[in-house]
């Protein structure tokens, strides 16, 4: 009779043990499945901030260069697009993502062309207008990338939690599938020519 209660005892404290690990394990996953989001959630933050200045440094730009419709125009329907492609947390995936960085992207290119219109006038670079939304938009560039860094660990500790061994078992199971990262844009390897 003693061994018969001793098994079950042993019986329970292992259930006890297993359902432990399997409640902390998929706890540990929700909780770090939720902190990417959440990081992704401030990486879209930053740039709807960039988003948001654009449309007062356009006008600021606008006053000056007149000339210049093509580029600003340019900066309108790169902020168009890049503001259209719009990521669900929960469905990160590679393709949607690559979509989201290649408008970004080209948000990014013609921002810089905007820059060098810029350089050919003297009087709007001494606008104190433009000076502050061009600082703003300094600024807000370091928060995009500070951001984008931050997201990058969230993901990667993410990553790592669910394939290690023996949770990429229960993470299959439960449907916890990899992120993708930010990552380089093609060609940004290569040092820029810069010619006076």
């Amino acid at each position: 009779m003693k061994k018969s209660w001793i098994i079950i005892a042993v019986i329970v404290i292992f259930a006890i043990i297993v359902y432990g690990w399997f409640k902390t394990t998929y706890n540990t996953m929700v909780a770090m499945d939720e902190g990417v989001k959440s990081q992704w959630a401030q990486v879209e933050n930053v740039y709807q901030r960039r988003a948001d200045l654009i449309p007062n440094l356009v006008n600021t730009v606008k006053g000056y260069a007149t000339h210049e419709k093509e580029t600003l125009e340019g900066v309108i329907e790169a902020r168009s697009k890049a503001t259209s492609v719009n990521i669900d947390a929960n469905n990160l995936t590679p393709q949607s993502f690559a979509a989201f960085q290649q408008a970004q992207q080209g948000l990014t290119q013609a921002l810089s062309k905007l820059m060098v219109v810029v350089e050919r006038y003297p009087n709007l670079k001494a606008n104190e207008n433009f000076l502050e939304l061009q600082a703003q938009l300094e600024g807000t560039e370091n928060r995009i990338a500070v951001e984008r860094k931050k997201f990058n660990e969230v993901t990667q500790a993410y990553n790592t939690y669910i394939k290690l061994f023996p949770k990429n078992m229960l993470s299959g199971m439960f449907g916890f599938q990899q992120k993708p990262y930010f990552k380089a844009q093609a060609g940004a390897e290569k040092v820029p020519e810069v010619k006076f």
